[in-house]
């Protein structure tokens, strides 16, 4: 049996597209002469849909899209991804459904049993799970199809009471299939691998993946569809972050290839590309303003929106205050100047005189603080959004992670923008991407890269002076964040007791700020927004 590996990169909500998209595949498919084509989870209607579910008209139109696609498969059958209503009375309204079409029929269904309900899932809030297994011949081959988190019972930390796949093999299979949308993390290529070459080689089967592309605000699916032997190791694999249909012969001998593990910094820069253009282009954006600081945040980030929209769309804006450095002016304009973007240099010292001089019946006889730190980037905020709102150009933010992790940064003022590039990324990450992007010639300057990180908010002011050395907060924050450890634990880890626990103080303190952050691009494995939410007001510290 040819089979066809649809990786295809839908939109949510938009059906009239994904439909196209999806008959257009199955054509595809069957002029080459496969016999089956399968899609990726819910890619009738995109992943994930959320709340729209709760709408009685999107699950119609999920319907209408669906007898749609079933009209197209004449003479071949297709396995896609779409909701269905639960006609029971007892249980949420829909399951997450595998259906299966052919020769103009919709012809069987297989339910999604494990609904995930960590991190960024939450699939139990909208579906019922699957009580009822059975397997689906297919042109005589008996098929166990399962949906993206049912081949993940076997991770001991989601505790399953359900093993999917175990009783699908009271049935015998000859072939699994699983449709997933299985979203990126800069570490999790290996552990996919390993659960699904896990999966194939316990049961002696061998395993059809397939995973969509695109992203969806947040979060960003990489693909690397998989077709694996039935000793786990790889038969076929699709390509990152781009679509791609391609076709295997399953009765064939096939190669075998081990796992070979990416370059981490490269798949965190595609993926950071990536996020960004599918944001652009799925939000009908063309153009972007940021503000350079002549720092390696904003420097990263407005080469990361260089290459993903093109040189001339990206506006640098430079705001020197009177505690900017001549430093800092000259390596912005560098730049810009190396990237091949426009620039526009406009002072805010005027500015921030003004507001002093408007509160200073206030603020007299008070010493300068972090109130007048933050008229500064606020003021830098005011700038940027007049400019997006008269010229049209999206504000994208360019904080790093480890400063939202601490609040070091200020709400209202550089937190400001649509989307967070780097908000997953921490600070050691950031100049790692720097030295990659400069990999074959130097674009960011060494300067940037080189000089000692500075908010530039008061005079000969060095990150350092609040916050311990990235190396060393960076490890307090995964083991925290990521991790999940206690201040005990990263103490016994070897770090110094004050430090972690000043820094832990810091990010609970600090929780109401990235409450209110933008979105931020998904690519570590616990990032903020959706994947990490912390009551604002509790009195526990973790």
């Amino acid at each position: 049996m040819k089979i066809a590996l649809a990786q295809l990169n839908y939109t949510i909500g938009d059906f009239a597209g994904n439909t196209a998209k999806i008959i257009e595949g199955i054509h595809q498919a069957r002029t080459a002469g496969a016999s089956l084509i399968v899609f990726s989870e819910l890619s009738v209607c995109g992943y994930p849909p959320d709340d729209l579910l709760d709408y009685p008209h999107f699950i119609k139109s999920c319907a209408n899209a669906l007898s749609e696609i079933t009209k197209a498969t004449s003479n071949i059958t297709a396995i896609v991804g779409c909701p269905l209503p639960n006609n029971n009375n007892k249980g949420r309204r829909l399951y997450n459904a595998a259906c299966v079409l052919s020769n103009g029929q919709h012809i069987d269904t297989i339910y999604k049993t494990l609904l995930p309900t960590y991190d960024v899932f939450s699939e139990a809030r909208y579906f019922q799970s699957n009580e009822v297994f059975k397997t689906i011949p297919i042109n005589g081959v008996n098929t166990a199809i399962t949906i993206c988190e049912d081949l993940w019972d076997e991770m001991d930390f989601f505790s399953y009471t359900q093993d999917p796949l175990k009783n699908l093999s009271a049935f015998n299979p000859q072939l699994i299939i699983n449709i997933s949308a299985s979203p990126f993390n800069a570490d999790k290529e290996k552990v996919r691998y390993e659960i699904l070459k896990n999966q194939a080689a316990n049961f002696k089967m061998p395993l059809i993946y397939v995973n969509q592309v695109g992203a969806h605000t947040d979060l960003i699916f990489d693909g690397n569809s998989l077709f694996l032997n039935n000793d786990g190791t790889i038969a076929k694999q699709l390509k990152s972050f781009d679509e791609e249909i391609a076709f295997i012969e399953l009765e064939k001998p096939q190669p075998h290839h081990d796992f070979e593990e990416k370059d981490r910094i490269d798949q965190l820069h595609k993926a950071l590309i990536y996020g960004i253009k599918e944001y652009f282009s799925k939000m009908g954006f063309t153009k972007a303003i940021l503000g350079s600081s002549g720092g390696i945040d904003s420097a990263v980030v407005q080469a990361l929106l260089s290459e993903a929209i093109g040189n001339a769309n990206v506006t640098a804006a430079l705001m020197p205050s009177q505690y900017s450095s001549t430093g800092s002016v000259a390596d912005a304009i560098a730049l810009s100047k190396n990237l091949g973007n426009p620039y526009h240099i406009l002072p805010i010292e005027d500015v921030f005189n003004s507001f002093e001089k408007t509160l200073n019946p206030v603020f007299d006889g008070l010493p300068f603080n972090v109130a007048e730190e933050n008229i500064q980037a606020r003021s830098r905020a005011v700038l940027l959004m007049a400019y997006s709102n008269k010229l049209g150009n999206i504000l994208i933010n360019t904080s790093n992670k480890s400063e939202m992790s601490v609040g070091y940064t200020t709400l209202y003022g550089d937190m400001c923008g649509s989307l967070s590039v780097i908000g997953d990324v921490y600070k050691m990450d950031v100049f790692a991407l720097a030295r990659y992007i400069n990999h074959q010639t130097e674009i960011i300057p060494m300067n940037i890269i080189e000089k000692e990180p500075s908010a530039e908010l008061r005079p000969d002011q060095k990150d350092s002076d609040s916050l311990p050395p990235y190396p060393v907060l960076d490890g307090i924050l995964k083991n925290y964040i990521e991790e999940q450890l206690s201040a005990e634990d990263i103490i016994a880890l070897g770090y110094d007791e004050m430090i972690v626990r000043r820094t832990l103080k810091m990010v609970n303190n600090n929780e109401y700020k990235r409450f209110q952050a933008p979105p931020i691009l998904r690519v570590s494995s616990k990032a903020y927004g959706r994947g990490r939410i912390i009551p604002l007001v509790a009195k526990y510290n973790l």
